[in-house]
């Protein structure tokens, strides 16, 4: 099947993004995909925050992207706005480093407030690297989910099956079969 970035923008090591990246990684590695975690907070800040676009770590990120049929990539929400880390991250890649992928883009947050940050702060920046195709995102609040003792991750039930059909979609159209309308 497909190769697959799973990206989290997230900057905490406690990070409910993250975890739920994690999680929906399991459903899309069962689905047959292969899926490549990456958690940006784990690059050298030195080379995020000095645009050091030819650190190793900053030139293996890019090339994972090139080698990656599609990315997810998770966000929390910050005041309106996808995370600085992440942005740190996206400004040092090559201008179109997205061409032809699909992009699945997910986003966590304390309100339903920003809701909508996907959709006007982080679906352009995707759209204008290069993306050939991002499906239809989700915002998870963080009390819908729900860390474990052992680290694993239950989502509230009303946001479980929309999430779950969300990712399938995004499976289906790194397999080739282009979905028309999104699944609700």
């Amino acid at each position: 099947m497909a190769v697959v970035l799973s990206l989290s923008g997230s900057p905490s090591p406690t990070s409910r993004t993250a975890r739920l990246l994690r999680h929906l990684d399991a459903r899309l590695t069962l689905q047959g995909h292969e899926v490549i975690p990456l958690d940006a907070r784990s690059l050298p800040a030195d080379a995020l925050l000095g645009a050091d676009l030819r650190h190793p770590a900053i030139v293996e990120v890019a090339e994972l992207i090139a080698r990656a049929d599609g990315l997810v990539v998770g966000t929390p929400v910050y005041k309106a706005a996808y995370s600085g880390l992440l942005k740190s991250l996206l400004d040092l890649l090559p201008q179109y480093a997205l061409s032809g992928k699909t992009v699945l883009p997910l986003a966590t947050g304390g309100s339903t407030a920003h809701v909508l940050a996907i959709d006007y702060a982080l679906r352009p920046v995707l759209s204008s690297m290069g993306a050939q195709h991002i499906t239809p995102g989700w915002f998870v609040l963080d009390r819908d989910i729900q860390v474990q003792p052992d680290g694993s991750v239950t989502l509230a039930e009303a946001v479980a099956e929309p999430l779950e059909q969300i990712v399938d979609l995004f499976s289906l159209e790194l397999s080739g079969q282009r979905v028309l309308k999104p699944v609700a």
